[in-house]
């Protein structure tokens, strides 16, 4: 790579390093696997970087990159997964309502496909249109809307589900204090 195509590479990483960290933390729930993440699509793209003919389609590239790269890792750890009978309990980070929602909806986001997840992430999150988050994920516009229609369904099961379970734990406590 010519030098001035590295001092551009390090000039757009410096410009857009926040909100591509912010992208890799909504593809992986953990902070430090986020960096890892990112770091990994910086390199896998700076080898590339003289090939991106419109540099304003970098973002997207940056973002093609690391979902792949989420994606590699996710097949080689599912089989590292062992399964249990009995479910980790939930933490809170924080006790305000509005972390409490968010953490909510990140543990429901797990349970979607990683192709549903991301779908949802650079639709809602990123706020990419149908024909952007088509382009970035290789679909079709109409596989983007089926899949998104899909995801959402299931996180609101999730959360309806979440919901159910809250309030029968809520009864069980005024029932026991009431006794």
């Amino acid at each position: 790579m010519a030098h001035g195509e590295v001092l551009e590479f390090e000039e757009y990483v410096r410009a857009r390093q926040d909100a591509l960290l912010r992208s890799a933390r909504r593809l992986v729930p953990d902070p430090t696997d986020a960096q890892d993440l990112l770091q990994t699509a910086l390199v896998r793209t700076y080898h590339r970087w003289d090939g991106i003919a419109d540099k304003r389609l970098a973002d997207a590239y940056l973002r093609r990159v690391m979902i792949n790269t989420r994606t590699e890792w996710w097949r080689s750890r599912r089989l590292e997964e062992i399964p249990t009978e009995q479910l980790p309990e939930r933490r809170v980070e924080d006790a305000t309502a509005q972390h409490a929602d968010r953490a909510l909806l990140i543990e429901a986001l797990k349970k979607l496909a990683p192709k549903q997840r991301s779908v949802v992430v650079l639709r809602h999150w990123e706020q990419m249109s149908t024909e952007e988050t088509a382009a970035a994920l290789g679909m079709s516009a109409g596989t983007v809307k089926s899949t998104l229609h899909r995801a959402l369904a299931r996180l609101r099961q999730e959360l309806e589900s979440h919901d159910r379970e809250g309030h029968g734990e809520e009864r069980e406590e005024r029932e026991r204090c009431a006794a």
